[in-house]
């Protein structure tokens, strides 16, 4: 399989602190793959090295074989990679049909003077707009709520309505910050499935970063484990689970010893 986004070493430093440690990933098209790591490890400063909120130190992010590191948030975008956050993002007091066409912003070729004198091409691209929005409203299962207020919405259909803006740039790499943060299990649950059919039915690529370790090895394909900002593991769920460096990362040094011990004496005759 052919790599769409491929990091190198990448490292980001504040001040005296190194959030992100010359971390390394290669993401194969059509995969769906975790980041996971505690609090702090850096997960959402790599997402932002690689969306261009932050301007890695050092290192080499490629994005279909095109380096990107360095560049602006908008000009990665229109490459093709979108993106949800930890903390939902939408424009709270715009509609939802609003916020996804804000998010098809990037694709639209009309300038603002065709859009002062209503040009035919302005029309045409604006209707060509707004039937795309409802087509994605529809999908993401918000049909009929296009004129609510975003901030009145269920929190579950604000992760789905900034999910459809993210969508509306027509995106080949999604990166999804935390996206069941905040929800039960059964919200969990179905957002996972949602996930898949964003893969299997619109192609696209997915890297998430994740704590809810059912939805994790439910879902991906490998996982990435991160800790004080370096990679420290890294394959697929099973491989995860079992890794004393990941247990060590999550549960402690003592707690992992523990469960060594514990499958040393298992393994015993």
């Amino acid at each position: 399989m052919s790599i769409i986004l491929s990091a190198s070493k990448v490292t980001k430093t504040f001040g005296g602190l190194v959030a992100v440690n010359e971390f390394d990933v290669d993401i194969t098209v059509g995969a769906i793959d975790s980041i996971i790591g505690p609090n702090g490890a850096g997960k959402t400063t790599f997402f932002n090295c690689v969306t261009g909120f932050y301007n890695p130190d050092d290192g080499e992010i490629r994005f279909n074989g095109h380096i990107i590191q360095g560049l602006k948030p908008d000009r990665i975008t229109k490459f093709g990679i979108a993106r949800t956050y930890q903390n939902i993002r939408l424009f709270s007091n715009m509609t939802s049909l609003e916020n996804i066409l804000v998010g098809q912003h990037p694709r639209l070729k009309t300038v603002w003077l065709e859009a002062l004198i209503g040009n035919a091409r302005f029309k045409n691209e604006e209707k060509q707009a707004l039937d795309r929005a409802q087509e994605l409203l529809e999908y993401v299962g918000l049909k009929g709520l296009g004129d609510q207020i975003a901030h009145n919405l269920p929190y579950g259909a604000q992760r789905r309505l900034e999910v459809a803006r993210a969508l509306a740039s027509d995106p080949k790499l999604l990166l999804l910050d935390e996206p069941t943060a905040g929800m039960n299990p059964k919200e969990s649950a179905e957002m996972m499935h949602f996930i898949q059919r964003l893969r299997d039915e619109l192609g696209l690529t997915i890297l998430l970063i994740e704590h809810d370790m059912r939805v994790v090895m439910g879902i991906s394909e490998k996982i990435s484990v991160m800790d004080f900002g370096t990679k420290i593991a890294e394959g697929t769920p099973k491989e995860i689970q079992n890794n004393p460096h990941v247990i060590e990362a999550y549960l402690g040094r003592g707690a992992a010893a523990g469960l060594e011990l514990q499958s040393e004496a298992s393994s015993r005759p």
